[in-house]
């Protein structure tokens, strides 16, 4: 007898399945993916979220090319916790407060879409300007140490550039960059903060379109204040970093990895 005419009892040939178990097969692979996507979506949602940094705004404290991770939990959750941001919580829920010299992942508030990082400088209330690229704070200037030229053995950096250590009124200091000065940028208006929102600036102050730039600027548009809602949340270390042109996923440039910045805290 061939193989094709062996025949168990229940009329099915041999080698071959029942067309149930072919069913409960596909059902349960549909089960683990969605399972794996939904623990995903929880752990991005609620615990950590990993982004990466794609320009030099934030210079000399994250480069082009770091991956980092976000903290979801800081100040709450809002719609913006969410991937994609859907309309299921009005507001925050489980709010705090964001802290000046927090390192901040947010919505870009002219799109609600985008996301954007920059360091809170201004708390709701607080009156924000800069002189001669001074930073004031409720009239009070920021201390500030030259810290000298960046090293030009540092490859990814810029070099040459000056490096400047901010004291904000709340004891948090951080590492800006000064790359001459800028009309814009350097002298500005004064700035109250509205209630709920923030006031942010890039760490690289002469290349950060940030809350000194009026959204509405035809030709640099910038981010103007920062509502609460909008916040994802805090970043709180350099995960992994690459030069560009370099990934985990290309082998051969593994050698383009900056591994001196590898597990670099952010808090």
């Amino acid at each position: 007898m061939s193989a094709e005419d062996k025949v168990i009892e229940d009329g099915i040939v041999e080698g071959e399945k029942p067309a149930a178990t072919l069913k409960d097969e596909t059902m349960d692979i549909i089960k683990t993916v969605a399972i794996a996507l939904l623990i995903t979506l929880v752990f991005r949602t609620f615990l950590f979220q990993p982004f990466t940094i794609p320009s030099a705004s934030m210079e000399p404290n994250l480069y082009e090319g770091d991956y980092i991770v976000v903290r979801k939990w800081d100040y709450g959750y809002s719609k913006h916790s969410i991937q994609f941001s859907p309309p299921v919580i009005s507001g925050r829920i489980f709010e705090k407060q964001a802290k000046r010299g927090d390192i901040v992942v947010f919505k870009l508030p002219r799109d609600n879409k985008t996301d954007y990082i920059k360091r809170v400088v201004g708390l709701p209330g607080d009156r924000v300007q800069v002189r001669d690229g001074k930073v004031y704070i409720n009239e009070a200037i920021v201390p500030v140490v030259d810290k000298g030229p960046i090293s030009t053995g540092i490859s990814y950096a810029t070099p040459g550039v000056e490096v400047i250590e901010e004291s904000l009124p709340n004891g948090a200091t951080h590492l800006t960059q000064d790359m001459g000065y800028s009309p814009k940028a350097d002298d500005t208006e004064v700035f109250t903060v509205p209630e709920g929102q923030y006031f942010v600036m890039g760490d690289n102050r002469d290349n950060s379109l940030d809350s000194r730039f009026s959204p509405s600027d035809y030709m640099q548009p910038g981010v103007g204040f920062v509502p609460a809602e909008n916040l994802e949340g805090k970043a709180t270390m350099v995960l992994i970093s690459w030069n560009k042109g370099a990934s985990l996923f290309k082998p051969w440039t593994w050698l383009d990895l900056r591994w001196d910045r590898f597990f670099k805290s952010l808090d």
